[in-house]
């Protein structure tokens, strides 16, 4: 079993392209089943705005993921910041 921890110390990269996505800071679990339905992750590009403005979010289904190693979690390709289950 891992820990939210330790996922979180994990960096998520773009399996297509390398491209470095930032570290999970949650989890969205089904409140029935007990099973994860996606993670969210803290984008690493942050568009300017002010000190206000909220980091960019991205929400990456389970299903996108492709495999979890020692220090990185490798995800399908990731087509905007409000990604749900959906995509190409």
């Amino acid at each position: 079993m891992v820990k939210l921890s330790e996922l979180q110390l994990k960096e998520i990269i773009v399996i297509d392209d390398g491209r470095r996505l930032g570290h999970i800071t949650d989890l969205e679990i089904n409140g029935n089943s007990g099973k994860i339905i996606a993670i969210i992750v803290d984008a690493r590009e942050k568009k300017s705005g002010g000190m206000f403005t909220k980091a960019e979010e991205l929400t990456i289904s389970w299903e996108k993921i492709v495999r979890i190693g020692s220090d990185v979690i490798l995800v399908q390709e990731i087509n905007g910041p409000d990604l749900y289950g959906g995509g190409s």
